[in-house]
């Protein structure tokens, strides 16, 4: 009698933007263990080649570019090069997020950029590789939203957010029969740099990178990690004033530390 072995999922040519650290690293080192072809993207150059070697020290399987997702040259080069390099892109995981570095958005020098990278770079990476994975009738778009897309506390990082939500929502739609799946990373509060000032138990993006790479096999519409997080997202829709007494505590609290 033979046993059937179970089908190992298709491996995959992926671009992962932000991936030198944080969810962006954990990420690629999860798709790398599952066999992924990997193109790595984010500015700083000396830890995208540090975790290019390290999880394929041959060059064959990972390779890594240094992108500002803000500059259309930057963006068109990425992807020139996963195609050259690869043929296809199979794949795109538009990772790579910022938010204002310290105090109120409206005290940052620049707040606009948070939206260049968290919105606007997703959309015209979106664009860039839309036409071949439509001619092929095959790919995956994943955005690495937030919790902060559906419960608004910060007025700049909430707009990229939901922004974004509501591009992959529709985007989905506008696919539908294309062949081309689009998928929403949601997480709520996990370690990362980003998150490195809050206050609060957090697991590790291991738990992100997991739930993208298992998009990848079963897509879905919208995944929001930690799985408890869903309760809030729910609660903020259905009892959004209990949301503005939290914040408002919040905030008074951080008034009186500073």
């Amino acid at each position: 009698m033979t046993t059937t072995q179970p089908k190992q999922p298709p491996a995959r040519v992926v671009v992962l933007t932000g991936a030198s650290s944080g969810i962006g690293r954990a990420t690629a080192q999860e798709l790398a263990s599952r066999g992924h072809t990997l193109v790595l993207a984010a500015r700083r150059a000396d830890q995208l080649m540090a975790l290019a070697l390290e999880l394929d020290a041959s060059g064959t399987r990972v390779v890594a570019v240094p992108t500002d997702v803000t500059r259309p040259e930057s963006r068109q080069y990425l992807v020139d090069l996963a195609r050259g390099h690869f043929g296809r892109i199979d794949v795109l995981i538009n990772n790579a997020g910022v938010t204002v570095q310290q105090g109120w958005w409206w005290d940052d020098p620049d707040p606009m950029r948070v939206l260049r990278v968290n919105l606007e770079a997703p959309i015209e990476l979106t664009r860039l590789v839309l036409p071949d994975m439509r001619a092929r009738a095959a790919g995956h778009i994943v955005n690495i939203g937030s919790v902060a897309g559906r419960a608004a506390t910060n007025g700049i990082y909430s707009a990229s957010k939901f922004g974004l939500r509501g591009f992959s929502l529709a985007l989905r739609r506008e696919l539908l029969g294309s062949g081309i799946n689009v998928s929403l990373i949601a997480p709520g509060f996990v370690r990362s740099e980003m998150t490195a000032r809050a206050r609060l138990p957090m697991p590790g993006p291991e738990v992100v990178a997991r739930a993208v790479a298992e998009v990848l096999d079963r897509p879905q519409r919208e995944v929001i990690v930690p799985g408890g997080y869903r309760a809030l997202a729910l609660l903020e829709a259905a009892l959004p004033g209990l949301g503005d007494q939290l914040v408002r505590r919040l905030i008074r609290r951080r008034y009186d530390h500073s």
